[in-house]
């Protein structure tokens, strides 16, 4: 059943760090949200007419609150439009929308939760609902503005890396897993390409069963436009070419589905 758009309430929202805007907003969405599923936000600017993919940072089912952590893009963008609202502010939404984090698999295992850049918000409602035997976070920076650094300590076991070196690791994930000595039997990820592309060989190479979320640009973020394909080994039952609708049958994927 297709999603319907609605006005979402905004109860709050709070500068992160540069650039990094944190928002809680009252919505239907958060009824049936999962951790790596997103959302789209609609501007009130009728230039703008196609939404912006944000993902789930948090889910509240008892308050009927989603949180959104994101990046602001620039001058005049849909995202410095969402940086402006205030307590009370209505915005248009749609969700939840993709799949989720198949979370329920990493029981009595040891994990990597891995994100890098605006793909470390997903994965902390997912190490909040996750229950394994030993839960390790691994987030990437570029600096020492280490958003949400406090909530990871609080749900598992926490490695930063840092483009610069100020914070943990010098480096990325991948180098934090190295420098730390750690080991893992499954592994969650999220974040720009590079990155999964080097988490995925990884777990190809350790034969761990490995779930990445992809970042792509979106237009329609229901699957009908084709816009954000990426190629798969099996054809899409859609297009019956070998692509995944990302915004559809992904975010989320076994990695060994997709080629990045």
């Amino acid at each position: 059943m297709a999603k319907q758009k609605e006005n979402a309430v905004v109860a709050s929202q709070e500068q992160l760090a540069d650039g990094i805007y944190s928002m809680w907003i009252q919505t239907q969405a958060a009824d049936t949200a999962k951790p790596g599923q997103f959302i789209s936000m609609y501007t009130t600017d009728g230039n703008k007419l196609l939404p912006r993919p944000i993902s789930i940072c948090e889910i509240d089912r008892t308050r009927g609150m989603l949180r959104v952590v994101y990046r602001v893009t620039g001058e005049n963008t849909g995202t410095e439009q969402f940086s402006k609202l205030k307590s009370g502010d209505t915005i248009p939404v749609i969700g939840p929308l993709g799949n989720g984090f198949p979370y329920e698999k990493a029981e009595g295992k040891k994990v990597f939760l891995m994100g890098g850049g605006i793909g470390v918000p997903p994965i902390l409602e997912l190490a909040k609902q996750m229950k394994c035997e030993k839960k390790q976070i691994l987030a990437g920076y570029r600096d020492a503005q280490t958003f949400l650094k406090e909530e990871f300590e609080a749900n598992g076991e926490l490695y930063i890396s840092t483009e610069d070196g100020s914070v943990g690791t010098k480096g990325n994930v991948m180098d934090a897993i190295r420098e730390n000595g750690l080991k893992a039997d499954m592994i969650y990820a999220c974040g720009p390409t590079p990155m999964l592309r080097a988490i995925k060989q990884y777990a190809e190479e350790q034969g761990i069963e490995c779930y990445i979320s992809l970042e792509e640009r979106m237009a329609c973020g229901i699957g009908a436009c084709l816009a954000c394909v990426c190629r798969s080994k099996e054809k899409d039952a859609h297009s019956n070419v070998n692509n995944k609708r990302i915004c559809k049958d992904g975010p989320v994927f076994l990695a060994t589905e997709v080629e990045i």
